[in-house]
């Protein structure tokens, strides 16, 4: 069940319509009706389900930290977070396309499908249930195939979104046997009653159960952008339309990240904590490979590609400490929010570029920090605060992370290499941004051929280049971002700090869920001692194989079944369909026809 007043239902009812209404317009329109028309809807709608999200969390409607029920969806801050984050990117791709993508045909499927996808991200950041997962997964997935071949008389559009679509039904297909393989280990795939069915789970399952969870990594690991499941990412960012590439790059990473702590984290902690050393492995291996291979790279979008895949390792390092550090988790959010506007707003300043010279060979960035002053500028903005340089926001998200690792070392003694790490990836990825900053503005200018009638001549002779307006208007929204919570960063971090748990849910949820179950069989013992009719139907209640399913929102109701004396399980028909409900602690007792 899913609250129909909740804010990811309004919102998929918002980007739903919407998302409809376009192609319809097309359909209808006039030839003269531009990408203005269906990207000023497309905006609205974006910055109307900004708004409802913003509009419920002033309320205080919204429970802080992060929330599961028993039915699909939670409105949580947790998910509030995550989507406001990837909104905001979905409004700078539609935005920079209204320039980018200005003589592409086709506009309303194209920013219909941008509304779609953002419904599958939101729906993925309020997820918990397994199912509704997968299913948000795939309507994040299938719209974003198609937006990378938009261009489909491309030949390297085409091989990006071929290789985009592969390696994406591969990491679905993961995840559904994952996801198939949990159900049948614990007859649910509500995530509450997983992992509490994963605490007492029989160690004839553990082996299975462990590789649902390995399943679920790889799956994940593919649209979080790990190694080594990365390979797809370069070509695929490169070839697609670079305002799609900012789209894959900073919004459905980040959704991946959400659906990995829900549906991972938790799992992994309830087999063993040390797992965490698999994560951090991970961490660091992704950010070396990220950043090395970025080095060799002549192509902006590639670059800006591995980097992509180097900032996913920085991410990780705080799930792979969150049950050491109350810092960890922050440090996460907190970065995720600033890679979204970062990373973001570096793929649209080359869309800017490449709309005017041409090309997003970095050999022809040569003084076009004296032609496109401003988009030069936020692009040098960007690729310091990629780089942890303060006073820019970049440098407190990767500082608190690398604070949780450090805070860390009195609990786990390799946390601190993490931090170690970390730093020596930050200083190696200066070499390829201080070589595109070198090449904009200390290179001498190479001569440009006049594209789409954007130049125009200085005074002096110097070629000049008009910058596309609407990408400006993205840009500076960027750097105003990026610059302001660098220096005055305590809005966004208190923000943080009510969207995330506490490290010790890591802990006291697994002996919570535990307590509650053994809660309910005393309860149901009693109940049954008093009202049944037979010391046989007594035993039998007071024998439940704890087969409950609870939440820690603490508002479960729970299905109990019943084992005979042999311990085999049968129906629970003799209790007349009885429903065992938690609220605030207290157990409740309820059969029909009492």
């Amino acid at each position: 069940m899913v609250d129909l007043y909740s804010t990811p239902i309004i919102i998929t009812i918002i980007l739903g319509v919407t998302g409809l209404v376009l192609p319809l317009l097309d359909a209808f329109r006039r030839r003269d009706m531009s990408h203005k028309v269906h990207g000023s809807i497309a905006f609205g709608a974006l910055i109307l389900s900004i708004a409802v999200i913003l509009a419920r969390i002033a309320s205080g409607s919204i429970p802080l930290g992060i929330t599961f029920t028993e039915q699909a969806m939670a409105d949580d801050m947790f998910g509030s977070f995550f989507s406001i984050a990837m909104l905001i990117v979905a409004v700078s791709t539609v935005v920079s396309s209204l320039e980018y993508m200005r003589r592409v045909p086709n506009p309303g499927p194209y920013y219909s499908l941008i509304l779609l996808s953002s419904i599958g991200m939101v729906m993925l950041a309020y997820s918990t249930d397994l199912l509704m997962l997968i299913v948000a997964w795939e309507l994040m997935s299938i719209p974003t195939y198609v937006l990378a071949a938009f261009r489909k008389r491309d030949p390297l559009t085409n091989e990006a979104a071929i290789k985009y679509f592969l390696f994406g039904a591969l990491a679905s297909g993961m995840l559904i046997y994952a996801a198939s393989l949990i159900y049948g280990i614990t007859g649910s795939t509500n995530i509450a009653v997983v992992i509490q069915s994963l605490i007492t789970i029989d160690e004839g399952l553990r082996p299975l159960a462990l590789i649902a969870l390995a399943l679920l990594i790889a799956g994940f690991g593919f649209k979080m952008a790990l190694v080594p499941f990365h390979m797809w990412i370069p070509d695929t960012y490169e070839g697609a339309p670079t305002p799609i590439s900012a789209l894959l790059s900073a919004a459905t990473k980040k959704a991946g990240f959400a659906a990995a702590f829900k549906a991972v984290i938790f799992g992994m902690l309830v087999f063993n904590v040390e797992w965490s050393i698999m994560l951090a492995v991970i961490a660091v291996l992704t950010m070396t490979i990220g950043n090395l291979a970025a080095l060799t790279q002549r192509s902006m979008t590639r670059i800006l590609a591995y980097s992509s895949i180097s900032q996913a390792g920085y991410m990780l390092i705080g799930l792979s400490l969150a049950p050491y550090s109350d810092l960890a988790m922050q440090g996460t959010l907190f970065h995720v929010m600033n890679h979204a506007v970062m990373k973001s707003s570096a793929f649209i300043a080359a869309a800017g570029i490449a709309l005017v010279i041409g090309t997003v060979n970095i050999d022809q960035y040569r003084g076009i920090g004296r032609r496109m002053p401003f988009t030069s500028l936020v692009m040098t903005v960007s690729l310091l605060a990629l780089a942890g340089v303060p006073p820019l926001n970049g440098f407190w998200s990767k500082f608190i992370l690398f604070a949780a690792a450090v805070n860390a070392g009195s609990t786990v003694s390799w946390a601190p290499y993490l931090a170690i790490a970390g730093i020596l990836n930050s200083a190696l990825s200066l070499g390829y941004y201080a070589w595109v900053i070198r090449r904009m503005y200390f290179d001498e200018p190479t001569s440009i051929p006049a594209l789409n009638q954007s130049y125009v001549y200085g005074s002096a002779g110097m070629l000049k280049v008009r910058e596309p307006r609407l990408i400006l208007a993205v840009l500076a929204f960027a750097l105003a971002f990026m610059v302001g919570f660098g220096v005055y960063p305590a809005p966004l971090i208190s923000f943080v700090q009510v969207s995330v748990p506490a490290s010790d849910v890591f802990f006291t949820l697994p002996r919570e869920l535990q307590s509650n179950m053994q809660e309910h069989s005393n309860a149901e013992s009693m109940d049954g001692s008093k009202n049944s009719n037979s010391s046989s139907n007594s035993s039998n209640d007071s024998n439940s194989n704890g087969s409950n399913s609870t939440t820690t929102s603490n508002q479960p109701v729970q299905e109990v079944g019943t084992d005979d004396a042999n311990g085999n399980s049968k129906s629970d028909s003799s209790n007349n369909g009885g429903v065992n409900s938690t609220v605030n602690g207290e157990v409740m007792a309820s059969e029909d026809g009492q």
